[in-house]
């Protein structure tokens, strides 16, 4: 079993029955992407986001995003030393591998901006000193679709950082036997097992490398491009794929076909994830992208499917 597999393995055993979600989770994580997950408290979300980052061997911070909540709270702050006569910097809670920021749109859209840059650079800016994040920094935001008063909407420019948005959903009753089961069983050895890193230094970095010399045929950038195309003409969208989100979808289909064991996209990869990616960047009329995703999947043409001369991967 290989350290995908692993990772996998322990995701699907604290998220029971999402198998489809945890695999869209390590497609986002592999395409260096972030991830926004919309849906309601206690489905597990900061569990995920923990023991994600217990498995590539990172650190973890959450931020609980409040309408009090500033920039400095994330991105860190000059604090001056009596003792040395001089500023030092105190780093915030982006300086981690994986950021949980909880409820992000009851953030200011001031706060929601500060983590723009490192979302987009991967650094930050502190009184005009350029500060480098982390290889690994993730971003996994969520919102809660139903409670939205007093929220602020993400604005577009932010919401085109992330790379796809994500439902948990409820498990099926079967999933949640199981769940209560395990609490009952839970021993300290089963927890610290869960707590060892299944990554070594630089593999994750390696893994991304990979999955970003998967092979993408030219009928596949042809079925993008229409896509894409598709999403701008129709009638009910106000903002279209931009060239963008044409980079960002052609990364995670790289990745999703890497998790199938790959070297090569088809499109059946480019039609398992446009739902989570499309929905967080189109703008439609009225708010649900979800039926026009559907309706383009079923009138632009697909390619014919046919794989280059290239072995699986081990």
């Amino acid at each position: 079993m290989n350290a995908v597999d692993v990772i996998r393995r322990r995701l699907n055993g604290v998220l029971r029955g999402k198998e489809e979600v945890v695999e869209l989770v390590l497609a986002c994580l592999l395409a260096r992407g972030h991830l926004l997950l919309e849906d309601k408290p206690g489905l597990g979300k900061t569990t995920l986001a923990k023991a994600l980052a217990r498995s590539i061997g990172g650190t973890f911070a959450r931020v609980q995003c409040t309408p009090d909540l500033l920039p400095g709270d994330v991105t860190g702050f000059n604090v001056f030393n009596q003792r040395t006569q001089q500023f030092e910097f105190r780093s915030g809670p982006v300086f981690s591998d994986v950021l949980l920021a909880d409820e992000i749109n009851r953030a200011t859209p001031r706060t929601q901006s500060a983590l723009l840059e490192a979302m987009a650079e991967r650094q930050v800016t502190v009184d005009t000193v350029q500060h480098t994040l982390s290889d690994r920094f993730f971003v996994i935001a969520t919102q809660n679709p139903v409670d939205e008063h007093g929220t602020y909407p993400l604005p577009e420019a932010q919401l085109d950082r992330f790379a796809m948005k994500l439902s948990v959903g409820y498990p099926a009753r079967d999933d949640e036997r199981l769940m209560l089961q395990d609490a009952l069983g839970t021993s300290v050895e089963t927890s610290s097992k869960l707590d060892e890193p299944v990554l070594e230094p630089g593999q994750l970095d390696a893994l991304q490398r990979a999955v970003a010399h998967v092979h993408v045929d030219t009928k596949i950038h042809d079925y993008l491009l229409d896509m894409g195309e598709a999403t701008r003409k129709h009638r009910q969208v106000v903002l279209g794929l931009s060239p963008r989100g044409l980079l960002t979808w052609q990364r995670i289909a790289q990745a999703h076909a890497f998790l199938e064991g790959r070297q090569f996209v088809t499109p059946d990869d480019l039609q398992e994830t446009a739902r989570p990616v499309l929905s967080v960047r189109l703008g439609v009329e009225h708010g649900n992208a979800l039926p026009i995703i559907a309706e383009l999947l079923e009138e632009v043409p697909v390619p014919a499917s046919k794989a280059p001369n290239q072995d699986r991967l081990d």
